[in-house]
């Protein structure tokens, strides 16, 4: 068991950025709950301040900690949950196709399942509204990063500032830029698969193996009883 000081020493002092490359800040405290567990972790953010950032969202790499997005949290747990759903609605399916006789059964276990999958579909809705407002966010970030780079640009080419500073000021916004097509990228990705997660497209895993028990060690591992 991993104690408190051990903790904290893995965050505290700590550089934090996304998962995208985008710096943060630096961990400078830990907040816990009466029971000791960790709540959220302090970043200051310099001019933004210090931020509360939720625990379950970080995870330590290395010298780095690296914060999670919600939206990608939430994404995969649905798409989790949704997989599964489809999966056993399947099965019922293939049980019934195979077995008439068991219709009655299965079908109280369908109702189950189709009133998790109406359920599910109703958070698909909430996830999907978080999605494209995250996607709203990144194209108005995109907008304004495109502005400094444009102002940059005039700016160097009225000699108001060195060739050096509009290449850094070009090499900086370049990747905020990539990471923001990165995180667009993998938003529409999540969208697409949920849309495309529909009973029609569900594919059953293989079944597991089914090893036959036997009372002969030698027989298992091949060996000869001469």
């Amino acid at each position: 068991m991993i104690c408190m000081s051990e903790l904290k020493l893995e965050f505290v002092g700590k550089q934090v950025k996304d998962m995208y490359g985008t710096f943060m800040g630096k961990v400078v405290g830990i907040i816990t709950d009466t029971d000791g567990s960790i709540e959220s972790v302090g970043v200051d953010c310099g001019s933004a301040g210090l931020k509360q950032l939720p625990y379950e969202q970080l995870l330590v790499q290395g010298d780095y900690v690296i914060y999670i997005p919600r939206w990608r949290l939430d994404a995969q747990k649905l798409l989790r949950q949704k997989n599964l759903t489809l999966q056993r609605i399947k099965g019922l399916q293939d049980i019934v196709a195979e077995n008439d006789l068991m219709k009655d059964d299965a079908e109280l276990v369908y109702l189950k399942y189709e009133k998790r999958l109406n359920d599910l579909g109703e958070i698909e809705k909430s996830v999907n509204e978080k999605l494209q407002a995250r996607l709203n966010e990144l194209d108005t970030e995109n907008r304004s990063i495109k502005t400094v780079l444009f102002d940059a640009k005039l700016q160097f080419r009225s000699n108001e500032i060195t060739e050096e500073a509009y290449q850094q000021i070009s090499t900086h916004t370049n990747e905020l830029i990539e990471h923001i097509t990165i995180e667009k990228s993998e938003i529409n990705n999540v969208k697409m698969r949920l849309t495309q997660q529909t009973l029609e497209n569900i594919a059953l895993p293989p079944r597991l193996p089914t090893t036959m028990p036997t009372s002969n060690p030698k027989a298992a591992t091949g060996e000869s009883s001469q």
